[in-house]
């Protein structure tokens, strides 16, 4: 069994309104969760503030979905480190598909969020993965060591502590689909060697790696009894209590087996 602690992460994305994201907090509050795993939950910014306050003393973190790299100043819409500290944010998610691909995020603008979190204190899921046409082209490793070695340049290995790197497969997201449990793992396998490179053996064992795409009650434990896969960051499955105490329930079974 890895030494490595499971991390399952829930991003909302733009779902909820404030009255559901109270709820579900409540009752994640509530589900009496393992605390062999370290739980994660992003709502939408305008929750967070709210939902600090209810996961005080839970053991549960907060996460954003997303932050800017500059500290103060003319950047209209954008949120900093700094504001998302204040009002008790722990994590935040950078690079995820949907920035890189719908919103138009670039490697420089990932790196740059992914330093200026670190820098504040804060700890970073970097999210990295293929689109299907990659994929087909047999590019998967070759995306997810240029997105890996963007995104964390610069960065350093004690900083790297504070990183957990999210695979998100993005033809998995939202589409049903998953990848099958032997191509997780492969790919996980390829990105821990790839950190190896980048640092050292010891950095690259440490790192936990989670899996992004299309994680469900019905998959999790399958996919995290894999020897590099360390939980999940999780969509649609972490609007439900049930569904997401399911999947923290399995990550909590594989570390304790």
């Amino acid at each position: 069994m890895s030494e490595r602690k499971p991390i399952v992460g829930g991003n909302w994305k733009m779902n909820l309104h404030a009255a559901d994201a109270e709820a579900l907090i409540a009752g994640l509050a509530d589900a009496g969760l393992p605390d062999s795993v370290e739980t994660v939950v992003c709502p939408a910014f305008p929750y967070l503030a709210a939902a600090a306050k209810q996961l005080e003393g839970t053991g549960i973190m907060l996460g954003a979905q997303d932050v800017y790299y500059e500290a103060n100043g003319a950047f209209t819409g954008e949120v900093s480190c700094s504001m998302l500290k204040d009002i008790g944010v722990q994590w935040v998610l950078t690079g995820h598909s949907e920035r890189r691909h719908v919103i138009g995020e670039t490697d420089v603008m990932v790196n740059a969020k992914t330093r200026a979190a670190l820098d504040a204190g804060l700890s970073v899921i970097l999210c990295i993965g293929e689109k299907i046409e990659q994929r087909e082209a047999n590019q998967t490793d070759a995306i997810n060591a240029g997105q890996l070695a963007y995104g964390l340049a610069g960065v350093s290995a004690e900083d790297l502590s504070r990183v957990v790197i999210a695979y998100e497969p993005v033809w998995a997201i939202g589409t049903g689909k998953t990848a099958s449990t032997e191509d997780a793992e492969k790919a996980h396998a390829a990105i821990r060697g790839v950190l190896a490179n980048l640092y050292d053996q010891s950095a690259a064992d440490a790192m936990r790696i989670q899996y992004g795409g299309s994680c469900k009650p019905g998959n999790a434990a399958e996919l995290f009894s894999q020897p590099d896969i360390d939980g999940g960051l999780i969509g649609g499955a972490a609007l439900k209590v049930a569904d997401f105490k399911a999947i923290i329930e399995a990550a909590a079974g594989v570390a304790t087996a």
